[in-house]
């Protein structure tokens, strides 16, 4: 997994934005500085053209000629029609003359010129700049501005690391609570100082996320001892059992301990199945995907399937599916789960000779699944305490995990649904598992 610090990118960023600020500045310095100095130069330029017209008709065989002095600012060269070259105060070649008073620029053997002519009766006078010192000009005033700013970039940068170090604080306290932390424990994430409101969210999750933890283990622990406790007691009789086959004088103690010790098998298997079945329902199961299930027809195939159990204890079991497929969303081997136990349950404690009917009932928004036995039925106080793991009923028949309507309501909850029992009409026990109902659209 790639790892990034989070400090260097902000600092980095905070950097570079600053760099580019500055960068700009400087750009926007140096073209205000142009400006001013260009303003200022061309003023210079028109106020000597303007001093030497002034003198009306300069002598230009009296004019001392000056030298290629390269510190001199302005170029004066005047142009009269009684001397084939002009004067020049640069021995530089002739700029070329404007035919109108004003200012123009214009390049000459390799250099840009800004020049400013005026007409001074039969002369002309035109006084030049090199534009390049006017770019020169421009950058030391720029350079000048901004000498202060790239001098303290070292400081902003110290500045700006110490800025992000306090913003990362709190993440940094909420690691080193992490850290200090007991591997085993659970308990929500605390920092002495309070956290800002963006850190906060992560921290919820986080505390969040140990409080499912802490559930899911609390509930692994409990469900891991619940069913140690449970297992004890078949295995044990197992033990008893083999000793009992073991000892036995005659091969009728001996037939009656084997057949004994096979009830105490199936007994064990039975629990195993429900401890497995249960598992598989933990709440990693709500991940698994959904599809369409149209309850009506998978009743019908559970009670197909556990109609030899009916036979063998000689009750009528009776399914009434609803006209059309009742549709609900949800994981089909759960669902089976959750009808086979229903109806296990009910012909396995209605009573030999008993009924058992199954209605499936939907509506636009809502499937039924209504399990109805004629047996003895369950106390009122006990309707809600059935469902708790392992809790068997007061007068229920020998050979029940109680592990059943705890893995249906699992199973129904897992689904968005609700499962309830009442006492049946005239009799017994009446289970109703609701789900959401959803409409799948008819194949074209």
């Amino acid at each position: 997994m790639r790892t990034y610090s989070i400090r260097r990118r902000l600092l980095v960023a905070l950097l570079g934005v600053l760099l580019g600020a500055g960068l700009i500045a400087a750009l926007a310095t140096y073209a205000s500085a142009r400006g001013e100095v260009d303003t200022f130069l061309d003023e210079e330029l028109r106020q000597i053209a303007l001093s030497l017209r002034d003198h009306a008709q300069l002598d230009l065989a009296r004019l001392q000629r000056a030298s290629d002095d390269p510190d001199l600012r302005a170029l004066v060269q005047i142009w009269d029609p009684a001397f084939e070259r002009p004067y020049s105060s640069r021995a530089v070649a002739p700029l070329p003359r404007l035919l109108a008073e004003g200012f123009a620029t214009t390049e000459h053997e390799g250099r840009s010129w800004r020049i400013y002519a005026t007409p001074s009766g039969k002369q002309t006078i035109q006084v030049a700049q090199p534009t390049a010192l006017r770019a020169e000009l421009a950058a030391r005033s720029a350079g000048r501005l901004l000498l202060p700013v790239v001098a303290l970039l070292p400081f902003l940068g110290l500045l700006g690391w110490w800025i992000v170090g306090s913003g990362l604080a709190p993440l940094t306290a909420v690691a080193q609570a992490l850290t200090q932390r007991d591997p085993a424990s659970l308990k929500p994430v605390t920092t002495p100082q309070p956290l800002p409101i963006e850190v906060q969210p992560l921290v919820e999750s986080l505390n969040a996320l140990l409080q499912r933890l802490e559930a899911a283990f609390d509930t692994q622990r409990r469900f891991a001892a619940d069913a140690a406790h449970e297992l004890r007691t078949p295995l044990t009789a197992l033990t008893l059992q083999i000793q009992l086959a073991a000892r036995a004088q005659s091969e009728q103690e001996r037939a009656i301990a084997l057949e004994r010790m096979e009830q105490g098998v199936k007994r064990a298997t039975r629990l195993v199945q429900q401890l497995l079945t249960m598992a598989r329902l933990e709440p990693e199961a709500a991940s698994k995907p959904t599809e369409p299930i149209d309850l009506s027809a998978l009743a019908l195939l559970v009670a197909e399937e556990l109609q030899p159990l009916a036979a063998q204890r000689k009750v009528s079991l009776e399914v009434n599916a609803a006209a059309a497929p009742a549709w609900v969303l949800g994981q089909e081997d759960a669902m089976r789960i959750l009808l086979r136990n229903l109806i296990d349950n009910a012909i396995r404690y209605t009573g030999l000779e008993g009924r058992v009917h199954v209605h499936v009932r939907a509506s636009e928004s809502e499937v039924n699944v209504v399990v109805e036995d004629n047996g003895p039925g369950i106390s009122v106080e006990e309707h809600e305490r059935v469902f708790d793991r392992f809790y068997r009923g007061r007068d229920a028949a020998p050979g029940g995990s109680g592990l059943g309507l705890a893995i249906v309501r699992q199973i129904a909850e897992l689904h968005g649904g609700t499962v309830a029992l009442s006492a049946g009409v005239p009799g017994g026990l009446r289970a109703v598992a609701s789900f959401p109902a959803v409409v799948v659209p008819a194949a074209s």
